[in-house]
């Protein structure tokens, strides 16, 4: 007579099984392997689950996913990472002329409220020239 297989009283959760087949890929992997082999597909067929319930359910799997994609990657492209050199600077340059724009702000306004000041002060002293009578001096005495 044959024997039934048993089944596990705790079934394992998607979740449990995606992350185990994802360790399982690692270790396959080893420190040299490629990234090709990483592949939601192959994670999905190892672990028994569908791609769409890994993409939709199952975010933090996918995620852990696509860094281990990006730390096995052996041979980056060499304009890619001149791409991101370029992008890093323009940030860089962005952020500075923010900061540039703020004190041109800055420094007009401080420039029109002195330019208003001045220009009253000047109409105060024409008025007040205008209210003094002069009186003639004489120096002999």
């Amino acid at each position: 007579m044959g024997t039934k297989p048993t089944v596990d009283p705790s079934p394992r959760s998607s979740a449990d099984r995606l992350r185990d087949a994802l360790a399982e890929m690692v270790r396959q992997q080893g420190p040299d392997g490629a990234a090709q082999d990483l592949t939601a597909a192959t994670l999905c067929q190892l672990a028994g689950v569908s791609r769409n319930a890994l993409y939709r359910y199952h975010r933090e799997v996918l995620h852990a996913l696509h860094k281990l994609q990006e730390q096995h990657r052996s041979d980056p492209d060499p304009t890619k990472s001149a791409v991101l050199q370029l992008r890093g600077e323009n940030e860089a340059l962005r952020e500075e002329v923010v900061k540039l724009v703020a004190l041109v702000d800055h420094y007009y306004a401080a420039w029109r409220e002195n330019r208003m000041l001045l220009e009253r002060r000047e109409r105060e002293l024409a008025e007040l020239r205008r209210n003094i009578k002069p009186r003639v001096v004489s120096i002999r005495s």
